[in-house]
């Protein structure tokens, strides 16, 4: 448990180091004042936590001061603390719920999205599961090699087609595969060509219908892979996918990169999406379940 919690602190700390970790000099011995709420906000906004949220944490801690009469600095720490693990939802839990799980991953090119599939299907191995991959970000001969690289690491079998092929016949070959040989989970990899917005989203409502109908129910899961390190700006990416693929569940990756893990309030209340994963490394055990406890305690310390 404590090296547990070690890697979340260790993963957070260029968050902690950069913004969060200034906080603790704004409560020291003198009086807080206006200023100091002051100095506060900006560095919630630092962090991208966006201005919404921060405007209502700071409302909320100021009635917390005044029901409580919080005088001391460690008083106000800790009222912080609680006001961002209430704004963090425990995320769901992830359940397989058919024989194949199908699960989409989707995300901009350059999110991470290829290694943080290569890090689910170890993870899910290690509990005991059969894993596939389905190569269809068919536009980037790089992703298929890529998965197929990892699928060659881990003993995953990866089913792929011809480089600028149809995404949705790999998906559903990649289906009927994990069907033939009961597979528990299939993770399919998706194109995330940001700059043919409108023909990127079309394309994966299509290998969204053609999941359905390669197997009823299929895709039992849509996530998205957000790069942590482009705080605001992946924020919108998530609005835009949340509404063309069905996204249900968010993933940040390079955590540990990142010194705007404040985006994961910022998603949570502006999108109501889950964070089910946090990349808190390179190596491929360096994806831990979202515990917004162990996310607070990491940014603040």
């Amino acid at each position: 448990m404590s090296s547990l919690l070690e890697q979340w602190k260790s993963g957070l700390m260029k968050t902690r180091n950069v913004t969060f970790g200034k906080i603790a000099t704004l409560f020291g011995t003198s009086d807080v004042t206006e200023e100091t709420w002051d100095d506060l906000e900006a560095l919630l906004i630092q962090a991208d936590l966006g201005t919404a949220t921060t405007l209502e944490i700071i409302s909320s801690m100021k009635k917390t001061v005044l029901e409580q009469g919080i005088t001391h600095g460690d008083q106000y720490q800790q009222a912080l603390k609680t006001e961002l693990i209430n704004r963090l939802l425990p995320p769901p839990p992830v359940e397989f719920i058919s024989r194949p799980t199908i699960i989409l991953v989707v995300g901009v090119n350059g999110s991470g999205k290829t290694t943080t599939i290569a890090k689910l299907g170890a993870m899910y191995q290690k509990n005991g599961l059969q894993v596939m991959f389905g190569a269809a970000d068919t536009f980037r001969a790089a992703a298929v090699d890529q998965l197929k690289e990892w699928g060659e690491r881990l003993s995953i079998p990866v089913i792929a087609g011809q480089e600028n092929g149809d995404p949705g016949a790999v998906a559903f070959d990649a289906i009927q595969a994990a069907r033939n040989k009961n597979i528990d989970v299939l993770l399919i990899d998706t194109a995330g060509r940001l700059h043919t917005k409108y023909n990127l989203m079309e394309e994966l409502k299509k290998v969204y219908r053609v999941a359905g109908k390669a197997f009823q129910g299929a895709p039992h899961a849509v996530w998205i892979v957000l790069d942590a390190t482009t705080g605001q700006n992946a924020f919108q990416q998530a609005r835009q996918f949340k509404d063309s693929a069905h996204v249900d569940g968010v993933i940040l990756s390079k955590l540990d990169s990142s010194s705007k893990g404040g985006m994961a309030f910022a998603i949570q209340k502006e999108l109501n999406l889950p964070i089910l994963y946090a990349g808190l490394g390179e190596k491929l055990e360096d994806l831990e379940p979202f515990d917004p406890e162990k996310f607070v305690d990491g940014i603040l310390n």
